[in-house]
């Protein structure tokens, strides 16, 4: 039997992975890196999981990450996010697609005539607008499917750029703020058990060093998010911006504006992100492939109209757009 090897690599060296260990915790894969800068490096990385670092299949995301940011770098699009889906739309266009807009379906009958349905949602939407044509066994599956925790952003308008300690910040488009493992490792169990840990692992993108259309001459513009409890209340603000100020002394004095956002207005600007969830659903080892439900096409329902292809499916939340890209492809094979 052949062994599958995921290649890394690590300063003046490489590192090799087994399939197997891509399953481990990620403390326990920290341990193939030297020196406490590489293991927390490898945590952050990991943090994206939005897991406890403890969570078996933890350290996966930490391999992903790693192995993305040394292929092509974690790029920006130019001109802000709502490019790409502008990009998307212009072709889908060009293929002779059309686009609706605000017009809210809460059930499948006000679509209009159909043979595949191809739905968006998260578990929970997909029950409102179709739960009785999915069979009770399903419908059962997606009502015990579980959300992650979720996440409070912070926007923000500074004077000039931001003092990092370190000067090599001032070249990264991404930026993880939380210390060493065992910080980071502190912060996610904290937030697993329901409370705001005083020092939350950030992740912040300074995206106007490398586009200038974002930020008037002299200015920048800045994001950073932690991971929260799920539907938490509290605000975040500070906790966030203790840490920039942490690694960036004299960063509160540049501020020049600021807009916060809880996991309740994320959820009432996309549905989608259930209790601040922006990865449509705990990415645990329960809920990793077989996302939403048990099934040998997880983007199928019981009802062969109906598709879903959000990040309630496999591979779950990313910028990567696999999700849709399966889904279409069992639905396409159902049209066959």
């Amino acid at each position: 039997m052949s062994r599958i090897l995921l290649v890394i690599n690590a300063g003046s060296s490489s590192i090799k992975f087994s399939v197997f260990e891509v399953g481990e915790r990620a403390p326990t894969l920290a341990r193939r890196f030297r020196g406490d800068r590489a293991r927390a490096l490898f945590a952050g990385a990991a943090a994206h999981s939005i897991l406890p670092l403890t969570e078996p299949v933890s350290g996966a995301a930490g391999l992903l990450m790693l192995a993305s940011a040394h292929a092509d770098g974690w790029p920006i699009p130019a001109g802000g996010a709502g490019r790409i889906p502008e990009a998307m739309a212009a072709e889908l266009a060009a293929l002779g697609g059309t686009i609706e807009t605000d017009q809210r379906i809460d059930s499948v009958g006000q679509l209009p005539p159909h043979r595949v349905a191809l739905f968006d949602v998260t578990p929970r939407q997909l029950l409102a607008i179709a739960g009785d044509r999915l069979g009770d066994r399903y419908r059962r599956a997606l009502e015990r499917f579980r959300y992650g925790p979720g996440v409070f952003k912070v926007d923000l308008a500074i004077e000039g750029a931001i003092p990092w300690r370190a000067a090599g910040l001032a070249r990264a488009g991404t930026v993880h703020l939380g210390g060493t493992l065992e910080e980071i490792a502190r912060a996610e169990a904290e937030i697993d058990a329901g409370r705001l840990p005083e020092r939350p692992f950030v992740l912040l993108v300074q995206p106007s060093l490398f586009d200038p259309s974002r930020a008037p001459a002299g200015r920048h513009t800045v994001w950073a998010y932690s991971h929260v409890p799920h539907g938490s209340t509290a605000d975040g603000t500070e906790p966030i911006l203790r840490q920039i100020e942490r690694f960036a002394p004299g960063f509160r004095e540049q501020v020049l504006a600021s807009t916060s956002t809880g996991p309740a207005a994320l959820e009432a600007y996309n549905a989608n992100n259930v209790g601040g969830d922006i990865a449509g659903g705990r990415n645990d080892l329960g809920q990793l492939f077989t996302r939403p439900a048990w099934r040998l096409d997880p983007y199928s329902t019981p009802d062969p109209s109906i598709f879903l292809c959000s990040a309630s499916t496999p591979p779950s939340g990313g910028v990567h757009g696999m999700c849709g890209y399966h889904a279409a492809h069992a639905a396409e094979k159902r049209l066959r």
